[in-house]
C-alpha cells in the first residue's frame, strides 16, 4: 500500500508466513472467502525474475535499503526496498518502498526521474551497481475484500540463483494491504496464526536469499572473513541471526566480499599442530607477518558419531571465531550490530556449555564459563539499550516533530547509559586477565580430548547416544508452562523464553547431525522466542520509563512528561497485544504435530 499524504514517503504494509508445505497456501488461494474477506475475481500467475543491486562496498545496504531490478512487459522497474521494519502495534510490518522506471543498461543517472531514482543516486552518487544474487519467483495471488479494504494474497514459490545457479528453493505466503487501514488484518492474521504450517516473519526474500549467498561455497580472494589472532587465525562466515523484529533485527552486513577488521589478539603460537600447518598472512601493527590459521567451516559440523566433548569443541570453536572475528568493530562502536553479533556468539557459547557441559571436568573448565559469563554480561548491558534506543528513535520517526523533541530527555538518558555500560565493556576487552582467558580459551578450543571426562567404551558418549534425552529434556521444559499459559503473567512469559532459547540452542548445536527435516522444527521455537522476546522488550522499555517519569518528575516539563508518558502507554499497549496473542506461537511447539516431528527427528539420530 502507498502512503500519498504530503511529504511521506511511500510505504508498504504486509504480513509474511514461511511454509513449510506450499499445499497450505494453495489451499487458501482456493478458498473464496478468508476470516470475513471475500475474492473479488479469481487467482492469477506471475513469473518474476529479479536482479538485487548494490556497489561494491554495500552502500545501499549500509543506507538500508534493498534495491530490486525487474523486466516486465512494459518495460524495466527499480523498487528500492527499505531494510528496516516498523512494528506498529498491529498485525502487520511496514516498510518504505520507492518505484520507478529504469534502464538496466544505463547508471541511475539516465534513468527516468522518479523517487526512487532520486534515493538511489543520492546514495550510491555515480558508483556502479554490481548484481549481488537473482530471485527466480512463481507468484499465484489473489485480492480480497472487506468494506473498503483490500488485500493481496500470495503464494511465492521462490528459488535463489547463484553464480546462475540455483542454490535454495522456498515459498512463501504474503498479505499485502491494497487499500485500507491496517488494523482491517488482525482477522486474516489470526486465522493465519492458527495455521501449523505457517511461520510468521519478518525478513524479506532479499535477506534470505543473501544468508544462501554468504553460506555457499565461493572463489575467496584475500578479503576472506578472518579474525586474526598473534600467533593464530580464525576465519568466520557473517552471524545469521533469529530474532527480534522490526528496527531492532534488522542488520546492516557486509557483502561476503568484503574483508571484517583486523582483530589482534595476544595468543601464544602453536597451540595446536594442525593449526600451525595452515599458514596466512595477517596485517598486525601495520606489519604483514605469517601466522597459522584455523579455518572454521560454515556450520559447526557436528555429526552423529562425534563424542559429545568433541561435538561440544566444535560448536565453542565455531562461535568463539564469530566472537573474534567481530571484536574490532564492537571496540570502534560505529555500528551497534557488531556488538550484537559478539554478544550472540558469547550467548551460543554459553548455550554449548550447559548443553553439552557434563562431558567436560568442572573443575579444569569453570576459568571459561566463568570469564565467558562476564564478557556476555558486559555485551549485553551495552545491547540491551541499544535496544531501547532504537525502539524509541523507530517511535520518534513516526511522531510529529514537537512530539519527537519533547522524548529527547528519556534518550538522552538511555544514550548515557549506553555510554557508561560501554565504557564498561572496552575497559574489559582491554584487561589483562580478558587476553590471558583468551589465551587459554583459545588452546582449549583448538585441543582435542583437553578436560574431557573419561569414559568406559560401553558408556553412552556419542551424540546419537546422548541428545535425544537432552532434545527431550529442553523440550519438557517448554512445555511445562501448558497448564499456566492462560494466565501467565510476564514474569512466567519471560521464564517461558528462557525455556525456549535452550530447546533452540539445543536443536541448532546439532543440526547437521538430525537432518534436513530439522529447520521447520526449529522455526517453530524461533517464532515462539521471538514473540516473547519483543514482549520481553516492550515490558521493559514501559517499566524504564515509568521509572523516569517518577525520578525526573521536578525535572521535566509538561509536554515532555506527556510524550514520555504516550510513549509508556504505547508499549504497555504493544506488551499487551503481545500478551494477548501468544497463544499462536505457542500452539506451534505445543502442537501433536510439533511433538510428532520432534520425535521424528531424534528417531533419525
Amino acid at each position: 500500500m502507498t502512503d500519498v499524504l504530503p511529504g511521506v514517503r511511500p510505504t508498504e504494509i504486509e504480513l509474511k508466513y514461511r511454509m513449510t508445505d506450499v499445499a497450505t497456501g494453495e489451499r487458501l488461494l482456493a478458498a473464496d472467502e478468508l476470516a470475513g474477506f471475500t475474492a473479488t475475481g479469481p487467482a492469477a500467475t506471475v513469473r518474476h525474475e529479479d536482479r538485487y543491486l548494490d556497489t561494491a562496498d554495500g552502500a545501499l545496504e549500509a543506507a538500508g535499503y534493498a534495491a530490486r531490478l525487474r523486466s516486465t512487459t512494459s518495460g524495466t522497474i527499480i523498487t528500492l526496498k527499505g531494510l528496516v521494519r516498523q512494528d506498529n502495534g498491529g498485525p502487520a510490518h511496514t516498510r518504505e518502498e520507492l518505484e520507478g522506471p529504469a534502464d538496466p543498461s544505463q547508471p541511475p543517472a539516465a534513468w527516468p526521474p522518479s523517487a526512487a531514482r532520486d534515493a538511489v543516486i543520492d546514495i550510491v552518487g555515480d558508483r556502479p551497481l554490481l548484481d549481488l544474487v537473482a530471485l527466480r519467483q512463481v507468484r499465484h495471488k489473489r485480492d480480497y475484500a472487506l468494506g473498503g479494504t483490500v488485500v493481496e494474497v500470495s503464494v511465492d514459490e521462490v528459488e535463489v540463483l547463484v553464480d546462475s545457479q540455483v542454490a535454495e528453493r522456498f515459498a512463501e505466503l504474503e498479505l499485502e494491504l491494497r487499500e485500507g487501514d491496517e488494523a482491517d488484518l488482525e482477522p486474516l492474521a489470526d486465522m493465519l496464526g492458527e495455521i501449523e504450517e505457517l511461520v510468521a516473519v519478518d525478513s524479506s526474500k532479499f535477506e534470505r536469499a543473501m544468508e544462501v549467498v554468504r553460506r555457499e561455497p565461493r572463489e575467496r580472494d584475500d578479503d576472506e572473513l578472518v579474525a586474526v589472532v598473534d600467533g593464530a587465525a580464525i576465519s568466520a562466515e557473517p552471524e545469521v541471526r533469529h530474532g527480534r523484529s522490526g528496527a531492532q533485527r534488522r542488520r546492516r552486513r557486509k557483502h561476503s566480499q568484503q574483508a571484517t577488521d583486523l582483530v589482534a589478539v595476544p595468543i601464544e603460537p602453536d597451540h595446536d599442530a594442525e593449526a600451525s600447518a595452515l599458514a596466512g598472512p595477517a596485517a598486525v601493527a601495520d606489519e604483514v607477518v605469517e601466522v597459522p590459521r584455523i579455518l572454521v567451516p560454515k556450520s559447526p559440523g557436528v555429526l552423529g558419531d562425534d563424542h559429545i566433548a568433541e561435538a561440544a569443541r566444535k560448536v565453542l570453536r565455531f562461535h568463539l571465531a564469530r566472537m573474534v572475528a567481530r571484536e574490532a568493530g564492537t571496540r570502534e562502536g560505529a555500528d551497534p550490530e557488531e556488538l550484537h553479533a559478539m554478544r550472540v556468539a558469547t550467548r551460543r557459547q554459553r548455550a554449548a556449555w550447559r548443553v553439552f557441559g557434563d562431558a567436560f571436568d568442572t573443575k579444569r573448565t569453570a576459568r571459561h564459563r566463568k570469564r565467558l559469563r562476564l564478557v556476555a554480561a558486559d555485551l549485553g548491558a551495552v545491547r540491551d539499550l541499544d535496544v531501547l534506543i532504537e525502539s524509541i528513535e523507530a517511535y520518534q520517526a513516526n511522531q510529529p516533530e514537537n512530539e519527537a523533541a519533547a522524548l529527547e530527555p528519556l534518550v538522552r538518558s538511555w544514550r548515557v547509559r549506553r555510554e557508561m555500560a560501554r565504557g564498561v565493556l572496552v575497559r574489559e576487552l582491554d584487561a589483562e586477565r580478558y587476553r590471558r582467558w583468551l589465551d587459554g580459551y583459545l588452546a582449549f578450543v583448538q585441543s582435542e580430548g583437553q578436560g574431557v571426562h573419561t569414559v568406559g567404551p560401553v558408556e553412552p558418549h556419542r551424540v546419537r547416544d546422548t541428545m535425544p534425552s537432552r532434545v527431550w529434556g529442553a523440550y519438557q521444559s517448554v512445555r511445562a508452562y501448558e497448564p499456566v499459559m492462560r494466565w501467565a503473567d510476564v514474569a512466567t512469559l519471560h521464564e517461558l523464553r528462557i525455556a525456549a532459547k535452550w530447546l533452540r540452542y539445543t536443536l541448532e548445536f546439532v543440526r547437521e547431525a538430525l537432518g534436513r527435516d530439522a529447520g521447520p522444527v526449529i522455526e517453530k521455537v524461533v517464532a515462539l522466542q521471538d514473540h516473547l522476546g519483543w514482549l520481553h522488550d516492550a515490558d521493559v522499555a514501559a517499566g524504564l520509563a515509568r521509572a523516569f517519569l517518577v525520578e525526573h518528575a521536578g525535572d521535566l516539563t509538561e509536554p515532555e512528561s506527556a510524550a514520555i508518558g504516550r510513549y509508556l502507554v504505547d508499549r504497555e499497549r504493544q506488551l499487551a497485544r503481545l500478551r494477548r496473542t501468544v497463544g499462536t506461537p505457542w500452539r506451534g511447539v505445543s502442537s501433536l504435530t510439533f511433538r510428532r516431528a520432534l520425535g521424528r527427528l531424534v528417531a533419525g539420530l
